[in-house]
């Protein structure tokens, strides 16, 4: 028997990304691929957003699932693939259309830490670390990423030579 759908729903449909994941564990906590997306980042279809900003929007999905389970004393890092280049405290994530990824923060070291990557060469390990003995509370910037992005009426591209 075929379904029969409204048009409504067909294009709903189609706006939403196709994602699947298979756990080990029965009881696996629930990941970015099976949670909906928010609406913020359904405003948009997929086909219609540059793969630079379709790759920061789901990273930072996964950022913040991620963040969701750590415990009170913990934060995440960025893990650097590629060499021995360490890891990197997340302190911001920004898209550069069409095709580039900026993360920005510190190494473990405490030096100030830049990561520029296209998003053909995407690669990112979220790794949980003991927060800093000095910060009263962690720092969740999957959650402040959400808030930004809440905070935006419509996604609005700034120019950067605008600014000289």
């Amino acid at each position: 028997m075929t379904e029969i759908r409204t048009t409504a729903e067909a294009h709903e449909e189609a706006a939403l990304p196709n994602a699947k994941v298979v756990h080990t564990s029965e009881n696996a906590p629930k990941t970015a691929e099976v949670k909906p997306l928010p609406p913020e980042l359904a405003r948009a279809r997929p086909e219609d957003k540059s793969p630079a900003q379709w790759a920061y929007e789901r990273v930072l999905l996964y950022i913040q699932n991620f963040e969701e389970q750590l415990q009170e004393d913990e934060e995440v890092v960025l893990g650097l693939t590629g060499g021995e280049a360490g890891v990197l405290q997340i302190e911001g994530i920004g898209f550069f259309d069409p095709d580039i990824l900026t993360f920005y923060g510190t190494d473990e070291y405490g030096a100030r830490t830049q990561l520029i990557q296209h998003v053909n060469q995407l690669n990112v390990m979220l790794i949980a670390q003991p927060k800093p003995a000095e910060d009263e509370a962690p720092r969740r910037i999957g959650f402040r990423l959400a808030r930004a992005l809440e905070e935006e009426i419509a996604p609005e591209t700034k120019n950067p030579q605008d600014e000289t």
